[in-house]
């Protein structure tokens, strides 16, 4: 399975968009190739302030949100959560605000990471070509 793994925020200016634009990835690709794996993250701007069940409700209330949901997490510095360092050390990016993005292709290999300011739309071409490698494999398995 292709994953997108977000750092996400309920109350941050890129929330919207973001949303929208992953739930609309998620139902034109998900479940069974690929995922958004959304992490809800308090270190940018205290813009994730609620609880777990709070910040759960809310995406899939306001958003229709599909995909999973963890717990909040911390996603940068010496408190990063171990998954979120393993994103760091392979792409050398550390997310600076909410909503960064990290590509992981079905081996667990990280291909990409795109801070806040890129857009859901600009990203989908990497991710609907790993989803397609992983299809034709299949299709070639048959």
């Amino acid at each position: 399975q292709v994953s997108l793994v977000v750092n996400v925020a309920s109350e941050c200016g890129y929330t919207d968009s973001h949303y929208k634009a992953l739930q609309q990835l998620q139902r034109d690709l998900g479940p069974y190739h690929f995922n958004v794996l959304a992490f809800p993250c308090n270190q940018f701007g205290q813009q994730e302030p609620d609880t777990n069940k709070e910040i759960e409700s809310f995406a899939r209330k306001t958003y229709g949100a599909s995909f999973p949901m963890f717990s909040k997490i911390a996603v940068s510095g010496a408190g990063a959560i171990p998954a979120f360092k393993y994103l760091i050390d392979s792409t050398g990016e550390e997310p600076t605000w909410n909503f960064w993005k990290y590509l992981v292709d079905p081996n667990g290999k990280v291909v990409k990471a795109w801070d806040s300011t890129v857009s859901v739309e600009e990203i989908r071409p990497h991710i609907t070509e790993l989803v397609r490698k992983i299809i034709l494999k299949k299709k070639d398995e048959l």
